[in-house]
């Protein structure tokens, strides 16, 4: 295996000049993010969806759910004791898109935990992935050990039954999400990039986890108006074998709000771009949110599903 490289921060953009990353270097540590991202609400974000699956693009929501917690960073979980000195800071996400195809519905969640002071833990401590749809269910999950990547699953499907085994460091595809919630003109890779697939996108396309190599660039984005939002960066990863591409939407200004994405790969002997465009956006304590009259905020979030 190659040795793994990143190029962080050499963005030539002049809203990313080295003073600007300067300033914001240490933006953990500035007020602006602890009244944001550690008070008592996590930020929740739903987008439509037109996901890619079976040769079709297919109607869906999507789900975006950011908040910081304490986590343990040799159990690879939330802490919940007084061990704080086992814990680090971490950039939580859970992804959720529900899509329905024919007769039959898809749900994939997706969580993710990068340390919020990545100059002191610089990888991303776990990804995990669960996939439900009527025919089946399966279950994938990478942990940070012995500099690289412990992969687990457990699959319905006969050729996907077991999966243990380890794979060399590389960026995770489902942590550039996080890493744009924190410095992204520091924390996002450029160039010839080494990345291990979103595991979702691994799920739909019956494929294992495994370092590929893709084109990476942000520059401002020059599109429609089809999203809409303040400053707007474009963020483009082109998987160069798979020839799949990820493109990420996010505001330049704090906090990096993301406000849609485009996925494209080839099936069925054409290609297909899944889309989600951004439709509500909420600070929330949800998981205080438990009671019948809590489904208020379901409805200012516009989710149907």
């Amino acid at each position: 295996m190659k040795s793994v490289y990143f190029l962080f921060g050499v963005l030539l953009l002049d809203s990313c000049n080295k003073r600007e990353s300067d300033k914001q270097a240490q933006l953990c540590d500035n007020q602006n993010f602890k009244q944001y991202w550690y008070s008592a609400n996590a930020e929740i974000s739903s987008y439509s969806l037109k996901q890619a699956q079976f040769g079709n693009l297919n109607d869906g929501e999507a789900i975006m759910v950011f908040n910081t917690e304490d986590f343990r960073k040799d159990k690879h979980v939330k802490l919940e004791s007084n061990a704080k000195d086992k814990a680090v800071k971490v950039m939580k996400l859970n992804f959720i898109k529900r899509f329905v195809t024919g007769i039959h519905d898809f749900s994939m969640y997706t969580s993710v935990f990068t340390p919020v002071q990545t100059q002191d833990i610089s990888s991303t401590l776990k990804v995990s992935n669960t996939n439900q749809d009527w025919s089946g269910q399966t279950f994938l999950q990478l942990n940070f050990r012995q500099n690289g990547y412990q992969v687990l699953g457990k699959s319905y499907f006969e050729e996907e039954i077991e999966d243990d085994y380890h794979i060399d460091k590389a960026i995770l595809e489902d942590e550039l999400w996080t890493r744009i919630r924190l410095v992204p003109c520091q924390q996002l890779p450029v160039g010839k990039v080494i990345l291990i697939p979103s595991l979702g996108s691994l799920r739909l396309r019956r494929e294992k986890a495994a370092p590929a190599i893709a084109n990476v660039t942000l520059e401002p984005y020059k599109g429609d108006s089809t999203f809409k939002g303040d400053s707007l960066f474009d963020y483009r990863v082109n998987y160069i074998e798979s020839k799949r591409s990820l493109r990420i939407i996010f505001e330049k200004g704090f906090p990096h709000k993301i406000v849609g994405w485009e996925e494209s790969y080839r099936a069925h002997n054409k290609t297909l771009t899944s889309r989600a465009v951004l439709k509500a956006t909420i600070q929330n304590p949800y998981w205080q949110k438990n009671m019948p009259a809590d489904t208020i905020y379901r409805k200012k979030l516009h989710l149907k599903y």
